[in-house]
């Protein structure tokens, strides 16, 4: 008779409460297992299943229980009360910067500059720098914070807060001295020093984008990284992640993932994309990882960025912004040398993905991105377009030919309505947060939350997609409801197609024979709960290569 209890004896992490590594326990070859669930598969050839095979984490069939018990199965994981689904994967996230997140000041819906200051003067550290993220102007009628404000509180120390988009720090006068920025100093390309206008162009302490390089914030140490991500990746795996694609490292970062994957203590499967800065610097050298199906960490592509943040104005735009007539935002790259960057990372065999949040951005990457293609074709690219958050509408069916992936984050959406329409006036909605335009058109759409900017559940990204409403459920009937997506959709956006965006699409986002188990077990069934609770459905288990890497 099959027993729950020899079943987990024979499972890599096993572990009633709690998650467990799968490196506590050697990987063996097991028995095959039958798992018995209310199965939802994204495979059109057989869309529903009440089991599936499982030996040394390959799906070997999936049916009916009865049939199944046939094929010799010993071992039973009878889970008949829970829903699975193909593992999700966040197809646009950076866990260091989760994993940080959890050690500095959270200032994440923090409704006045007041209580900023009272969260740094409760958790700041006792010495050193004050460092925090999460500040959001928009949450206090939209006036940019300045130095001034954080050295009543802190004249000696410095201090150092990045906004919530990551795209924009708020310094105190400490940290603005060292900078050395003054009123004469240039902004940098692609980025700005904001200035008081009653005064002679004094820093207020504020800078956007590339203005940020300057700002000499200590460096963590290799130790620090690893904590990180070990911390981000188990929490990541406890909200139902098999996998993310992580935007944007560096060589230290790397290292780290490399010795956690060998020492066997990933849980989830990371997809990594170098920053632009270690690119420049010659990515010490290194190749386009090959991704095998078993492999839980691959460096194989490159992260670009070509402009900043709608809400603090550093996206690029065609027209100026609706609430600041005289300004686009701006270009972190001229267009023809960006081309050139683009040809150069597809010339040496990695993948490229480029961040645009304006049209005038995501018009640039896609010119950029055909005319490199033009100039080599180069066979089964795909390119993406990281948040295609703000598009032309003559730009989407030019996506779509070009075969590029919009790697999009359903809760930007959500975050960003109460004012967004101001930023970018009527019109331009047609083109904002265009989901439903996107897949209409033909444009394969990866799903991601770009946590921290975001919370990291996945389950918030499909209910935002479904809805297309705050936690809270406004708006009635959701905003720019025409552009959501049906449940499948959201599901196969965190599956399918984030499998697709990372080559992976062979052996993962999917619940079929000759596929890895990488599950997503849930208790309650997204398809058949009212969308308001989706984001409550309790995480039962997550498991990649038919291994728990949680069970609560």
């Amino acid at each position: 008779m099959f027993s729950r209890r020899r079943l987990l004896g024979s499972v890599a992490c096993a572990g009633l409460i709690g998650c467990r590594r799968a490196s506590e326990t050697p990987r063996v070859s097991a028995p095959a297992q039958l798992i018995h669930a209310n199965i939802y598969t994204n495979d059109e050839t057989q869309p529903r299943a009440e089991a599936m095979l499982v030996r040394d984490g390959v799906i070997l069939a999936v049916g009916s229980r009865a049939e199944l018990e046939q094929r010799g199965a010993n071992q039973l994981l009878d889970w008949r009360d829970v829903t699975i689904i193909p593992g999700l994967t966040d197809a646009h996230a950076h866990l260091l910067g989760l994993g940080q997140t959890a050690e500095i000041v959270d200032l994440r819906g923090a409704a006045s500059v007041d209580e900023i200051i009272a969260r740094l003067t409760e958790q700041a550290p006792a010495s050193g720098w004050i460092l925090g993220r999460g500040w959001d102007q928009n949450l206090w009628g939209g006036a940019m914070p300045t130095a001034a404000q954080l050295d009543a509180a802190f004249p000696d120390r410095p201090v150092w807060l990045r906004r919530v988009d990551g795209h924009a720090g708020w310094a105190n006068s400490v940290v603005m001295q060292l900078t050395g920025i003054v009123a004469s100093t240039p902004d940098p390309e692609g980025g700005e020093i904001l200035r008081d206008s009653t005064t002679d162009a004094a820093a207020t302490g504020v800078l956007i984008d590339a203005a940020m390089d300057v700002v000499p914030v200590p460096s963590p140490s290799p130790a620090d990284v690893e904590r990180w991500l070990d911390t981000a990746c188990n929490h990541a795996a406890s909200l139902g992640l098999t996998g993310v694609h992580e935007m944007g490292l560096d060589a230290v970062a790397h290292a780290a993932f490399t010795k956690l994957a060998a020492g066997r203590s990933l849980p989830l499967r990371v997809h990594a994309y170098a920053s632009e800065s270690w690119w420049t610097s010659g990515l010490d050298g290194l190749t386009r990882a090959s991704v095998a199906p078993t492999d839980r960490y691959a460096l194989a592509g490159v992260k670009l960025y070509v402009d900043g943040a709608l809400g603090s104005r550093g996206a690029a735009l065609i027209e100026p912004y609706a609430d600041r007539p005289k300004h686009s935002g701006a270009l972190m790259h001229e267009p023809q040398q960006f081309t050139e960057l683009v040809s150069a990372i597809l010339e040496r065999g990695f993948q490229v993905a480029s961040h645009a949040i304006g049209d005038l951005g995501n018009r640039t990457i896609i010119n950029a991105y055909a005319q490199a293609l033009a100039a080599k074709p180069t066979p089964d690219h795909r390119l993406r377009v990281e948040h295609a958050q703000v598009v032309d509408l003559a730009d989407i069916p030019r996506m779509a030919e070009l075969g590029l992936i919009a790697s999009m984050q359903p809760t930007h959406a959500t975050s960003d309505m109460p004012w967004a329409p101001a930023r970018l006036g009527q019109a331009r909605l047609a083109g904002a947060y265009a989901w439903r335009r996107m897949l209409d058109a033909g444009v394969r759409l990866a799903l991601g939350s770009d946590f921290p900017v975001e919370r990291p559940s996945p389950l918030l990204g499909l209910y935002a997609a479904v809805t297309r409403q705050d936690p809270s459920g406004q708006p009635a009937g959701g905003w720019l409801p025409d552009q959501r997506l049906s449940m499948a959709e959201a599901i196969a956006g965190f599956s399918g197609a984030a499998a697709f965006a990372a080559h992976r699409d062979d052996h993962l986002g999917m619940i079929a024979p000759g596929y890895r188990a990488d599950l997503t077990c849930l208790r309650g069934d997204p398809y058949t709960v009212e969308p308001h609770a989706v984001p409550e459905l309790e995480v039962h288990a997550t498991m990649v290569e038919g291994a728990l890497t949680f069970e609560r």
